[in-house]
């Protein structure tokens, strides 16, 4: 498999895909049911990565947490009115052990369906806890050591945040896993990451995965850095992930490491080794509405943001088509999934669907599909394909005043993708609520004395302009609110 500059990673909620499989089979379906029409479709559609969300084995403590729990069960009543007891398989992230869940076809039916993938050029990712683990995990009675322990002031006054575990020795006190800023998740145990042997235990858990897949999104990733997990827990640990990666590394060297992270701390994860860190401040600052903030975080440089992922929805997200009305949805997506980055979807999100699945339920709800969305991703998808989007090298363009007093040219975020065999692609986005104004510097020294001609590979405009214009007072841009414009440029 060629390993490409700008990859595109779809995602798949296994669960509550193998659920509506089975649905159609009528029968329990497994990883090897999973057609090979649809991976054949996925590949067409141009990804290279499918990231398999909860494969893993999960068990009944947790199952019996998210069942119980008001607030949970508040939320999945939400999104399943008809919501059965069926339905709360338990987090995903709640793991007893990183083999496949034996109702999903066990590890032969992973390795199988890896095959599969291969075949097509695509390579399977899938998940990676660090932070921990859940209550009924063999290690509570095997190395109990492993995890943070309580005590009976500390149970007292934070009820939030542990627990008693029965052991068949007698009982615990543990600590749940969770970040500093929440109460614990009451589905899970918190590792204790000062532990050096802890340490060694959860490589070797990654070395086992690095054997099934072929790089690995790691769950909250930064709560193991030391200072996060000193703040949390009063202890410093060692680092973690220099270590973890290198030994991976060093049997697999081509395995991805992919960081779910937050609170700025995007490069530093980068630093530790990792590939890819989630781009959430982007998809934030997409969210607020306003162009200038979003402009200015693409001012960073190339080694932080091509080793960014770059999304509108995930599994821990609202539905892109819930969190950003029509139009603005569109726009969003073009700024998004044409920096520079890994480009992440979601299962879903092409058809426009409103509800968030938790983590914790099988099944979704029958929603209808979104024509119109779904026209415009196959259209934004097909140029994603475009080798320079791919390969090329990407570079933010300058937007100047049409004509002085005219602030409108804020709006615009604009950017141009150029590959060494000269195509060029103009991304231009009037990212605003009222029609806008520029003039956009192009920075090619080659435009004067020729003919240029414009054709928007997203909709149906096409423009020729003369290059001694474009090169003395740049393209002149005139965009209705939320207009967003993809021009392939070449000579007339």
């Amino acid at each position: 498999m060629n390993d490409l500059r700008y990859p595109s990673l779809f995602q798949i909620n296994t669960r509550v895909y193998l659920t509506e499989l089975s649905r159609q089979l009528g029968r329990a379906a497994t990883l090897d049911d999973i057609p090979d029409a649809e991976l054949d479709r996925l590949a067409k559609m141009g990804f290279d990565w499918v990231w398999f969300l909860s494969v893993w084995q999960t068990g009944q403590a947790g199952q019996q947490v998210s069942r119980s729990n008001p607030e949970w069960r508040k939320e999945f009543e939400h999104t399943l009115p008809d919501l059965q007891e069926e339905d709360i398989a338990g987090s995903g992230f709640a793991i007893t052990g990183y083999k496949v869940h034996k109702n999903l076809g066990g590890d032969a039916a992973l390795a199988r369906l890896r095959e599969r993938l291969r075949e097509r050029g695509l390579r399977l990712m899938l998940d990676f806890v660090p932070n921990h683990m859940a209550p009924d995990h063999p290690w509570v009675e095997e190395h109990p050591e492993y995890f943070v322990a309580g005590t009976e002031d500390l149970l007292a006054r934070e009820p939030q945040n542990y627990t008693r575990v029965k052991q068949k020795k007698g009982e615990l006190i543990l600590a749940y896993g969770r970040d500093p800023y929440f109460a614990g998740w009451p589905d899970t145990l918190q590792l204790d990451y000062s532990n050096p042997h802890l340490q060694e235990a959860m490589i070797n858990e990654l070395l086992k995965i690095s054997g099934q897949c072929d790089g690995v999104r790691c769950d909250m990733a930064m709560l193991v850095l030391p200072e996060v997990f000193e703040r949390t827990w009063g202890r410093r640990p060692e680092l973690f992930w220099p270590k973890a990666i290198k030994k991976v590394r060093d049997q697999h060297p081509d395995f991805c490491f992919m960081a779910e992270v937050y609170w700025d701390l995007e490069w530093t994860m980068q630093q530790q080794g990792f590939d890819y860190a989630y781009d959430k401040r982007l998809y934030d600052r997409l969210r607020e509405g306003h162009a200038r903030p979003v402009r200015e975080h693409f001012y960073a440089g190339p080694d932080y943001q091509n080793k960014l992922a770059r999304f509108l929805e995930n599994h821990d997200e609202p539905r892109a088509a819930a969190a950003f009305p029509a139009g603005i949805h569109e726009a969003a997506a073009v700024i998004t999934f044409l920096s520079p980055g890994l480009r992440f979807f979601h299962q879903g999100q092409f058809e426009g669907r409103l509800e968030r699945i938790s983590p914790h339920l099988v099944r979704g709800p029958i929603e209808p599909a979104n024509p119109s969305l779904g026209k415009f991703y196959e259209r934004l998808l097909k140029v994603l394909r475009h080798p320079v989007l791919r390969e090329g090298r990407w570079q933010l363009l300058e937007c100047v005043p049409a004509w002085e007093g005219n602030g409108s040219w804020d709006a615009f975020i604009a950017c141009v993708w150029e590959n060494s065999e000269g195509k060029r692609l103009l991304v231009c986005v009037n990212y605003a609520a009222h029609a806008s104004q520029c003039y956009l510097r192009l920075p090619f020294p080659d435009l004067g004395g020729k003919q240029w001609q414009l054709q928007d590979l997203l909709g149906e405009a096409r423009y020729d302009r003369d290059g001694n214009d474009l090169q003395s007072r740049g393209l002149y841009l005139d965009m209705a609110p939320w207009q967003y414009q993809v021009f392939e440029m070449r000579e007339a």
